[in-house]
């Protein structure tokens, strides 16, 4: 079993999944999609995935504002949230993830991907960071 992570945003998703034993979580695509309210081929993927993979749950990240208020991406999240209950009958936990894009950029720079090309990943090493910050933090696994 494994725990797939999943940072949602206007155009893509980035996901990334644990390893069988929970310790490690590992970047692992990038689902695009062409306009920011088709969501059935997104969530299409992420089902064989969590098929594929035998995923167990999502922890799906929450964006919230630096002072801890919802906005709308975080009302788009719930949303999303509520879809995937649906298609896929896994639990999926929202997960706080302030500052991952952030995060994710400067892991990038420090590896050396070229600035034109960071946005091109960003979202799946965001999808990372929030999965392994819910595995190092919760004993709920």
């Amino acid at each position: 079993m494994r725990i797939m992570g999943l940072d949602f945003g206007s155009k893509t998703v980035g996901v990334a999944l644990s390893d069988p034993l929970l310790i490690t979580a590992q970047a692992h695509e990038i689902i695009r999609r062409e306009r920011e309210n088709k969501l059935r081929q997104t969530l299409a993927r992420i089902e064989e995935l969590c098929e594929e993979f035998e995923v167990s749950k999502i922890v799906l990240g929450l964006p919230l504002h630096m002072n801890g208020d919802e906005g709308v991406r975080a009302q788009l999240s719930m949303e999303f949230k509520e879809s995937l209950e649906r298609r896929t009958g896994l639990p999926v936990i929202m997960y706080d993830e302030r500052l991952t894009t952030v995060e994710a950029d400067e892991i990038m720079k420090e590896v050396g991907v070229r600035r034109e090309n960071r946005k091109e990943y960003v979202d799946m090493i965001a999808a990372q960071i929030i999965l392994q910050d819910y595995l190092d933090n919760t004993s709920d696994k």
